[in-house]
């Protein structure tokens, strides 16, 4: 990548174009916003073919066709985003000037930025954060809080209620998964995912000792992005669209693309702390990035199918099952790491 970025300057000096790229650390600079550039596109990809995938085994699931636009539907989504683009936007008369139309600039921000803390192989990543665990967790966090402005600037009684639903939610569930994500830094002595999957290179998938804390964090990752059964921010049976009910156009179109993108990002997690990333056998052949795509594609049918077969519910089921189902589990997991690393077994 720098030998690109490299040749381009040189071509760009010759012409006179721009004398200043050849002061130093400029191609620093340029490679790695050529490489953010990179695994933004990749992501967004990745997140539409979310979409695509949901749509038609959502589909099979259910006994019908699904998605027909173009070859296997695929066009479907270009044709949503079209219809997105055109429709208008509309802001209420007593909604917040400022904050209503920054809140879904500021969960499609942050929902970008999760990104560039996710390794895709073991030499395609944006950053090797000694931290990019806790960066990864702390972004997620922000969610709720933006969430909650969204519902609270569109004046509106039920976005409101969608937004602090939302804000309750999320903030319980987060203490099973960090406490889950503690075992697996307990066991591999690192916050950094680049670590944490070279121990599995090295040693045993995560999820063979800790399958309780395996469990218990796709359960919260579930809950964190809102997905059913944990979706009762959005609850369309009772709040249309939840907190996002008075928000249209293409901001709405962001909103909807957040969602997927926190999709994908919480699917590579579980792939990262649990099932060895990237790890697996390539023959010489097969590149380490797709054993990731593979393993994250394989978390997310298992979120799809908990869609199809799961139904929603109540909030005060959802704070049952996390006070008093996950909470006491990833304790135990959380024990039960502690024990072996203690022991010496891993």
């Amino acid at each position: 990548m720098v030998d690109i970025v490299g040749t381009i300057l040189d071509w760009l000096h010759l012409y006179a174009l721009a004398d200043w790229l050849g002061s130093p650390g400029v191609l620093q600079i340029v490679t790695i916003l050529v490489v953010a550039l990179i695994i933004l596109i990749v992501g967004m990809l990745v997140s539409i073919t979310l979409i695509w995938q949901e749509r038609k085994m959502l589909g099979r699931f259910m006994d019908r066709v699904g998605t027909q636009v173009g070859p296997f539907g695929l066009f479907q989504n270009f044709a949503d985003a079209f219809k997105v683009l055109v429709k208008e936007y509309i802001v209420p008369n007593a909604a917040d000037r400022l904050i209503y139309p920054l809140a879904p600039i500021l969960i499609i921000g942050v929902s970008m930025a999760m990104f560039v803390t996710i390794p895709y192989s073991q030499g395609f990543y944006m950053s090797d954060s000694d931290l990019s665990v806790i960066l990864t967790l702390a972004m997620f966090g922000v969610i709720p809080f933006a969430v909650l402005l969204g519902g609270w600037a569109s004046n509106n009684k039920y976005t409101l209620i969608g937004g602090m639903r939302a804000a309750a939610q999320t903030c319980a569930y987060e203490v099973p998964l960090l406490l889950s994500v503690a075992s697996v830094v307990v066991l591999t002595g690192s916050l950094s995912l680049n670590d944490v999957v070279a121990y599995q290179q090295e040693n045993v998938w995560m999820v063979v000792p800790l399958i309780i804390g395996f469990l218990v964090f796709i359960i919260s990752m579930i809950s964190e992005i809102e997905r059913v059964p944990f979706d009762l921010p959005e609850a369309e049976a009772e709040l249309v669209e939840g907190w996002g009910t008075e928000y249209g156009g293409m901001r709405f179109g962001l909103i909807m693309m957040s969602e997927y993108a926190r999709a994908f990002v919480g699917s590579s997690l579980v792939a990262l702390l649990f099932l060895g990333g990237w790890a697996g056998p390539t023959f010489g052949i097969i590149p380490e990035g797709l054993w990731f795509l593979l393993k994250m594609f394989l978390v997310f049918t298992i979120f799809i199918w908990a869609r199809a077969a799961l139904p929603r519910v109540r909030t005060d089921q959802i704070l049952h099952i996390c006070w008093k189902r996950l909470l006491p589990l990833a304790a135990i997991n959380l024990f039960i790491a502690v024990f072996f690393k203690t022991m010496g077994w891993f």
